[in-house]
């Protein structure tokens, strides 16, 4: 069956949120703005949303990752059939409705910089949410999207339940930052990924560092995501932290979210928090070469890259 892996041999990271179809567009000169016509060089269609591309750079790393998300039968669904099956995820607990689509998101990337314009269909939570929590196949649950656990705010507390850690993306979300009661939702989480925007927005805090300490009274391990300057993480009182390398960028989409499939995986092994930190801004690095989030560099592409920023940071 397309999409459908062999049992893993460490256990699958299942990974929850909302599938988008990705419009991609690149080469712009500006982005486009009121009353004005811009023309991009390229455009994609491709499979979206941070479940997605988390699974598939895990998936690229030789780790097992499923999906757990809802698709619609709409042409923009049906035209990421070819995509999902080739990523290497698994998909056994892909739910399709009609009413979980059209789900587009419109991406338009000039150097760093980019904007989205999405549509959400339907809930996010799919019918074979229970299933894949108590099958004994699943290891660890990522959620893609505070904004997913918001609609499911028992979903961590689910899948511990059933013995599993939980790690959890932001995805900007204005509703959720604004939110105070937010913050009750990190209750459950073993590993929490924002962006430095988002950390300091979530806590109210006027740097990343004081946002970062206040996280980690209450995540067990929190990494900040800083762009083209690198990231942040602590674990209880240890902190490390690393540059990032000077990468031609093409296209930002789901960088953030490549850079949790390679933290999340040295993670999952046990590695030492400056290790995790180099996985995951090595898998960044790459990602925003390509247009689309979601094709993830080869392992030993990624460990290359990593053990140079773990040499540069540990010379700097």
């Amino acid at each position: 069956m397309p999409g459908l892996t062999a049992i893993p041999t460490e256990g699958f990271v299942l990974c929850v949120g909302r599938l988008y179809s990705d419009l991609v567009f690149t080469g712009l000169d500006a982005m486009p703005e009121p009353g004005r016509e811009h023309f991009a060089r390229d455009v994609t269609l491709v499979p979206g949303g941070g479940a997605f591309i988390t699974a598939a750079h895990l998936a690229g790393l030789g780790r097992p990752a499923a999906l757990a998300a809802r698709i619609g039968i709409d042409h923009f669904g049906r035209g990421l059939d070819g995509p999902l099956a080739a990523s290497g995820v698994d998909l056994r607990w892909l739910d399709r409705a009609v009413d979980a689509g059209p789900q587009l998101t419109v991406a338009m990337a000039v150097g760093s910089d980019r904007a989205f314009l999405t549509r959400r269909a339907g809930g996010a939570e799919p019918v074979t949410l229970d299933t894949a929590l108590t099958s004994k196949l699943v290891r660890h649950m990522h959620i893609a999207e505070l904004a997913t656990l918001r609609e499911i705010p028992d979903l961590a507390h689910r899948a511990r339940r059933q013995g599993l850690t939980v790690s959890l993306d932001c995805s900007w979300d204005q509703a959720a930052i604004a939110d105070p009661d937010t913050l009750r939702l990190l209750d459950g989480i073993d590993l929490f990924l924002p962006n430095e925007d988002e950390a300091t927005a979530l806590t109210g805090a006027e740097t990343v560092d004081d946002a970062l300490a206040f996280l980690a009274a209450r995540v067990p391990v929190v990494a900040v995501k800083l762009g083209a300057n690198g990231a942040v993480a602590q674990a209880e009182t240890e902190r490390s932290r690393a540059a990032a390398p000077s990468v031609p960028v093409i296209d930002t989409t789901g960088a953030g979210d490549s850079f949790d499939a390679g933290f999340l995986d040295r993670w999952l092994a046990g590695a030492p928090l400056e290790t995790c930190l180099a996985w995951g801004i090595a898998c960044g690095s790459l990602s925003v070469q390509r247009a689309g989030g979601a094709h993830p560099a080869c392992r030993s592409a990624i460990e290359a890259l990593a053990l140079d920023l773990q040499a540069a940071t540990a010379a700097a």
